[in-house]
C-alpha cells in the first residue's frame, strides 16, 4: 500500500508562520504536523508514501528524509494549486496498482484505520458536521455512496468528507483522473478529487464510509492551538525542572532552557528554548525562541523569536523580536 500525502499549499491562514516554514512543518504537540501523519502510517506498516510539494517543498524533503530513513518516500511538484483532483493526478506516476491511502497534510486524525484497510474496499472517511456548505459531502444508501457533492449550496447530506481516502481500485482512480483533467471537468474553479470519485461511483465501483470522530484541523491559529491539546492529552512530558512548575499536560524538549517560570497546561516548547520568568499556557512556543519575563497564553511563537517584557497574548512570525517596555 502507498500513502498519498498533499502538502503543496502556503498556509495563508497561518501567516507570519508559513513565511519561512510550509504549513505541514509547523511545529504542534512536539513534533511537525506532518511528523504526526507519517508515524500514524508507519503505525499502519505503510513504508511507501508520495508527498506532493510546492511552496518551500525542499524544506519537507529535508524533513522526511532526516527523520523517516525506513519510509519509501517520493516526492512531486505541484506548481499550481488547482485542486485535489489536481495534486492528486501529479502523484499518479508514482502509483502501481495496488491500493493507496491519501491524507491530506495538514489535517491530523485520531482514528483506527486497521479494520477500514484490511476489507479491500473504496471507503472514504466521513464525520458529521453542521455545516456541510464548507466541505464535500457523501450521500449514502445502505452505507454505500451515491453521490458526492463539492461544497453544496443546499444541504442535502451532513456527512463531510475529512480528508481520508482509502482506494483500492486504484487503476480506476488514475483513469478518472485522467478523464477530468483531460476533459477540463472543474468544480468551483478547481479540479476536485470528489469529481474523480464521482466518475468511479458512476463506472459501478463501490464506494463506502467509516466514521471519523477525532478530526483536528490545522489550517488556522485557533484550530492549531485546539490540535495541540488533544495531542499533548494523548501524549505529554513528564520531566521535572527544579524552580519551574510544570501544569500538565505540556510538550517540553530536552534541549530547551527553562528557569523560574510556570508552564501550561496545554503547552508545546521546542528545542533550544529559552524560557525566564515567565508564564506560559495553552501556547506553542518553536525552536530557538527566547522568552524572558512575559506571561502568554494562546499564542503562538515563531522560531527564533525574541519576546521580553510584559504580559500580552500575540502571534509572532519566526525571527521577530518584540519587547514591550
Amino acid at each position: 500500500m502507498r500513502a498519498v500525502i498533499p502538502a503543496a499549499g502556503f498556509g495563508t491562514r497561518l501567516k507570519p508562520h508559513t513565511y519561512s516554514l510550509p504549513k505541514v512543518l509547523l511545529n504542534v504537540g512536539g513534533k511537525p504536523i506532518l511528523g504526526h501523519i507519517v508515524d500514524k502510517i508507519i503505525s499502519e506498516n505503510i513504508f511507501k508514501a508520495t508527498f506532493i510539494i510546492g511552496y518551500m517543498g525542499e524544506k519537507v524533503i529535508d524533513y522526511i528524509n532526516k527523520n523517516y530513513k525506513e519510509l519509501n518516500a517520493d516526492f512531486v511538484v505541484q506548481e499550481e494549486l488547482l485542486g485535489l483532483g489536481h495534486a492528486i493526478f501529479k502523484a499518479v506516476p508514482t502509483f502501481d496498482d495496488e491500493e493507496i491511502l491519501i491524507i491530506l497534510g495538514d489535517t491530523i486524525f485520531d482514528v483506527q484505520l486497521t479494520n477500514v484497510l484490511s476489507q479491500k474496499i473504496n471507503s472514504l472517511g466521513v464525520k458529521e458536521v453542521e455545516d456541510p456548505s464548507r466541505f464535500g459531502v457523501a450521500v449514502c444508501e445502505n452505507n454505500r455512496i451515491i453521490k458526492l457533492i463539492e461544497k453544496p449550496q443546499t444541504p442535502i447530506s451532513n456527512l463531510a468528507l475529512v480528508g481520508l481516502y482509502y482506494i483500492s481500485n486504484s487503476k480506476l482512480l488514475k483513469e478518472c483522473l485522467n478523464e477530468i483533467i483531460k476533459n477540463d471537468i472543474k468544480t468551483k474553479g478547481e479540479y476536485q478529487l470528489t469529481d474523480a470519485l464521482q466518475l468511479m461511483i458512476e463506472k459501478g465501483e463501490t464506494i463506502t464510509t467509516f466514521h471519523v470522530e477525532g478530526w483536528y484541523d490545522c489550517g488556522k491559529p485557533e484550530t492549531l492551538l485546539s490540535t495541540n491539546q488533544f495531542l499533548l492529552s494523548k501524549n505529554y512530558s513528564k520531566k521535572d525542572y527544579n524552580g519551574v512548575v510544570i501544569n500538565h499536560p505540556v510538550f517540553i524538549s530536552d534541549k530547551a532552557i527553562i528557569k523560574n517560570s510556570v508552564i501550561g497546561p496545554y503547552t508545546t516548547i521546542s528545542e533550544d528554548c529559552i524560557i525566564i520568568d515567565s508564564i506560559i499556557k495553552n501556547s506553542i512556543i518553536s525552536s530557538g525562541a527566547k522568552i524572558e519575563k512575559a506571561m502568554l497564553e494562546n499564542s503562538i511563537i515563531g522560531s527564533n523569536a525574541v519576546i521580553k517584557g510584559n504580559f500580552k497574548k500575540l502571534n509572532a512570525g519566526d525571527s521577530s523580536e518584540i519587547e514591550f517596555f
